[in-house]
């Protein structure tokens, strides 16, 4: 069409008959539409995904044609068909954002209304929808849940965990140590507790500073001479990792099987203790969240 026409009201508008300014100024805008959509969808707004897909394939393709023709059509011998490249354009653009490359192909083949470009568009849906795998696994509608770790996939058993959340699996019935107790406030506390596990804390901001196990002192609590020599500092141990309260279930399970270890302490942002998390309540967890997740597929 009339090209020139589209620098009409525009500071460009003098340089109209100069192919190079139509090439600037296509550029630009394509460059502006992707920083403001991205800026927009990232800033929590509306910024949009399937309309900006379609706009920015139709400009970018029209862009690329349009170059092609000017600088190399003697080369070629021929010229492109900038209406199949703005087409070709917005499929491509539709099949790598979306991750939906059969979707790119056949909506811009109905909105031609003809399937003579069907080749051209499988093959390049086809390039973008590979070429993004390489660097995105997700589209941009699951990226955010991605990102979260609350993405459900086909995989049963990553959907169950998940749908499991930390807090359902925290237990926090552990009588509480501090450094400064002795031997004999040890063995007044653990006659208290059904646990045989015990994390040791500094009393003046509840961060977690290590944990004692009771088969550590087992074979001098009952020795009463020793009650005063001995104090918690002394007999405590570093746990073999630390959780993080903000941590996937999957992030979890990991830690578990990289260190062989059966109770795992949890603490907060500020590094306070907040409990434990074993992996007999995550199985019994993992297995009413199944239950409920197999329901609901049925």
């Amino acid at each position: 069409g009339e090209t020139a026409s589209v620098l009409d009201r525009t500071f460009f508008q003098p340089l109209g008959d100069q192919a190079w300014v139509l090439i600037l100024y296509l550029s630009l805008i394509v460059f502006f539409k992707i920083f403001a959509t991205a800026s927009t969808n990232g800033a929590g707004g509306v910024g949009g995904i399937f309309a900006p897909s379609l706009f920015l394939g139709s400009l970018t393709g029209f862009v690329v044609a349009y170059t092609v023709n000017l600088f190399g059509a003697n080369l070629l011998g021929f010229e492109l068909s900038l209406e199949n490249f703005s087409l070709a354009g917005m499929s491509g653009v539709m099949s790598g954002v979306m991750h939906a490359p059969l979707t790119g192909i056949f909506l811009i083949a109905e909105l031609t209304g003809s399937y003579s470009l069907f080749m051209m568009l499988m093959i390049v849906s086809t390039i973008s929808y590979m070429t993004i795998k390489i660097f995105e696994k997700h589209s941009l509608y699951a990226m955010r849940l991605a990102q979260r770790g609350e993405l459900i996939t086909h995989d049963k058993d990553k959907a169950v965990l998940t749908l499991l959340k930390m807090d359902r699996v925290i237990e926090q019935d552990f009588q509480i140590l501090y450094p400064n107790m002795t031997l004999g406030e040890l063995v007044k506390v653990i006659s208290k507790s059904r646990r045989n596990l015990f994390p040791v804390v500094n009393p003046d901001n509840q961060t977690l500073i290590g944990i004692l196990l009771l088969d550590e002192v087992r074979n001098i609590m009952f020795r009463p001479e020793l009650y005063e020599k001995f104090t918690v500092k002394q007999l405590m141990v570093s746990p073999p990792a630390i959780l993080h309260q903000d941590l996937s279930m999957e992030q979890v399970m990991q830690i578990f099987e990289d260190t062989n270890a059966w109770n795992l302490p949890v603490v907060d942002d500020k590094k306070r203790y907040v409990g434990f998390v074993s992996k007999s309540e995550i199985f019994n967890s993992y297995r009413r969240v199944l239950q409920d997740f197999a329901g609901e597929q049925e």
